[in-house]
């Protein structure tokens, strides 16, 4: 697929590595990836958004890729980001989605970046310690230890970051499996071969390429709190979660769809955190055109 990457330079002095596809003039899609993640999306995603003239619109966070690091950013953070991107791009309005991790920050958009018109949330992440959420209940066993080390804080969460980025660095598409193996619904499993085994093995390789910063600030940003209020977002908001997910469970996604002020609300039976992505895309994508043009 032809693709475009550059970076875009921050008055801050930091730099963010941006990736476009898709026609220039088609309606900007913003998608924001998961944890740990980068601007590379999966090739379902693009193809969807591409069948559909969708310009989409993707960034290394700050400390993925070839994106500098912002010690000690907040969720809210990633608006003034993403602003410049789409000043950069020449971008009046968009669409904004996230997927796992990056589903609290196409939150943040919706929140507080006027240019969103609609806003699309996948296996979003629900905040830590927030009333009637259990954070960490139904998660697989390799994201209970991840975010126990976030809650004791930076240096353990590095220790424990570093010894899983050295695995993952050399990772192949037949790697996978094993690695995430405590966090595979069963129709996770079913997915996790082919193509979508290869572009994560791919995404998670660019994602630690120049350390572990961005997955350590991403991790002790969902911990903390996110700098601005679900209710203030009145755009069109569609939420989707898979039931089964062991990543990300259930409960994360009835929370920001009772949360989210007038959600439009998909709770997939048997769907998990990989299988929903690659099985309702087009399906996701219709609905947030829909909402948002």
């Amino acid at each position: 697929m032809d693709a475009t990457t550059r970076s875009v330079s921050l008055d801050d002095g930091r730099v963010l590595e941006v990736r476009t596809s898709g026609p220039e003039d088609g309606i900007a899609l913003v998608f924001h990836h998961g944890t740990p993640g980068s601007a590379t999306p999966l090739r379902a995603l693009e193809r969807a958004a591409q069948a559909r003239g969708l310009r989409l619109v993707s960034f290394s966070r700050p400390g993925y890729g070839g994106s500098s690091r912002r010690s000690g950013r907040r969720i809210v953070d990633v608006v003034a980001d993403t602003a410049a991107v789409l000043e950069a791009l020449g971008v009046e309005r968009c669409l904004v989605a996230g997927w796992s991790g990056g589903g609290p920050h196409a939150l943040a958009c919706a929140a507080r970046l006027e240019q969103v018109s609609a806003a699309l949330v996948v296996a979003g992440v629900g905040p830590y310690g927030a009333d009637g959420l259990d954070f960490l209940a139904g998660m697989g066993e390799d994201n209970l230890v991840e975010f126990g080390a976030a809650l004791e804080g930076e240096e353990r969460l590095r220790d424990h970051l570093v010894l899983a980025a050295a695995a993952m660095s050399q990772s192949t598409g037949s790697d996978v499996k094993a690695a995430l193996e405590s966090l595979l619904a069963e129709a996770d499993r079913g997915v996790l071969t082919g193509e979508v085994a290869d572009d994560l093995a791919s995404m998670f390789t660019e994602a630690v390429a120049g350390g572990v910063e961005g997955w350590l600030d991403d991790d002790l940003a969902f911990t903390a709190p996110w700098g601005f209020s679900l209710e203030e977002i009145s755009c069109p908001t569609s939420i989707w979660q898979g039931e089964a997910d062991l990543m990300v469970p259930l409960s994360h996604g009835r929370f920001l769809a009772g949360a989210v002020p007038g959600a439009d609300v998909h709770l997939e039976a048997d769907e998990g955190h990989l299988s929903i992505v690659v099985g309702a895309v087009e399906a996701m994508l219709d609905h947030l055109l829909r909402a948002g043009t």
